[in-house]
């Protein structure tokens, strides 16, 4: 049984210093990923370079700021993208499909399952599928990005056994290694939490790890879903197959995890929470360790507007996110029986579930404390 492998590489890897595509480039990127397809893995891209690509070609001195030059020169760039991902695979009898997604496509069930099946027909036919952000029609505050995040979710869809995120450091180090000669690269990691978050720098940082926080993030994600991640350098022939081999130049993201099915997948990272739901430490432990659902005696604070069928997001005391659910109830039901017994709740309302997530419907995305 062929296993599957996706693949994501910047625009920083695919561009020159000038501005627009580097062809040498992405010769030597495609010819890395014909010899994984040649050795058997379904090979998936997830790619930048758009607007890149096109925003010479539109004229523009420099790569543009304001939302609609970035879509115009988006829409001009990804023809020459893909023209030159054509030319580039077609010289090792190679081909390519062009799939372009957005964050509403992924929470959006139907949408997402009609990718997934065109994926797996694209691949059962020995086509590699390059996938990149509809940069045209997406909005900045539904944007993936980088694409880093899009990445971990395609690699969740297609139940992917590696995720490679290129990049142009040799992975995470515990300093920016371009100011501090004694930084050390972290060779693997098992568990991210805040202070590997705060070693990458923050948001937005331009700081040594170019960018890391974001491949981070993308790492927890396919973490949560069963994938293991790599992250790191690809810039000699052979470097790709090292990195899937596991003696590659970057970090090692580790998983003990299994995939998640689809629905599972889609509670959790795809879906749009219509409110929020903040419970006490006991129920906190009963659904992050104890694999148990939500009861109202757990519930502390109700925020939003939903209804039953609705995912909302659950937190706990600190303000931290611990997972998703499908709630049962209406705000003002749940609000009148927050911290009451089973007992009480069934005196006092009609409901048609007593569990407020039941945990069938519910997802963690905190890590166990005592795991």
């Amino acid at each position: 049984m062929q296993q599957t492998i996706v693949v994501k590489i910047g625009s920083s890897s695919l561009t020159s210093d000038e501005g627009g595509l580097n062809r040498g480039k992405i010769l030597f990127f495609a010819s890395e990923l014909a010899r994984l397809h040649r050795h058997g893995w379904h090979v998936l891209l997830v790619t930048s370079g758009a607007v890149a690509a096109g925003f010479r070609e539109m004229g523009y001195a420099n790569r543009p700021k304001n939302v609609h030059e970035k879509q115009a020169a988006a829409s001009v760039g990804q023809a020459l993208l893909m023209q030159a991902y054509h030319e580039a695979f077609a010289a090792h009898q190679v081909g390519v499909a062009q799939i372009l997604l957005t964050r509403s496509d992924f929470s959006n069930r139907k949408r997402i399952h009609n990718a997934s099946m065109t994926i797996e027909e694209l691949m059962r036919h020995s086509i590699i599928p390059i996938i990149n952000e509809n940069d045209t029609v997406a909005v900045d505050e539904l944007k993936f990005g980088d694409n880093d995040t899009l990445s971990a979710l395609v690699a969740n869809l297609v139940r992917a056994r590696h995720l490679v995120i290129i990049t142009d450091t040799d992975g995470l180090y515990t300093e920016d290694p371009r100011k501090n000669v004694n930084a050390k690269r972290i060779d693997r990691v098992v568990e991210i939490d805040e202070a590997m978050y705060r070693m990458a720098g923050g948001s937005g940082s331009s700081v040594g790890t170019g960018g890391m926080r974001s491949k981070i993030e993308a790492a927890r994600i396919a973490m949560r879903g069963g994938v293991p991640v790599f992250v790191g350098r690809v810039s000699e022939p052979g470097d790709l197959n090292l990195a899937v081999e596991g003696v590659g130049k970057g970090t090692y993201f580790d998983t003990s995890e299994h995939n998640l099915p689809m629905k599972k997948q889609w509670l959790g990272f795809h879906s749009l929470p219509q409110g929020r739901i903040t419970v006490d430490l006991g129920a906190e432990a009963a659904l992050v360790e104890g694999g148990r659902s939500l009861l109202p005696a757990g519930v502390k604070v109700v925020e939003g507007e939903f209804h039953p069928g609705d995912v909302v997001e659950v937190i706990n005391e600190h303000e931290q996110v611990i997972g998703r659910g499908v709630v049962n109830y209406t705000p003002w039901q749940l609000q009148a029986v927050a911290g009451l017994s089973t007992d009480e709740v069934q005196k006092r309302i009609d409901v048609h579930r007593i569990e407020v997530i039941h945990r069938d419907e519910w997802i963690t995305l905190a890590a166990p404390k005592h795991a």
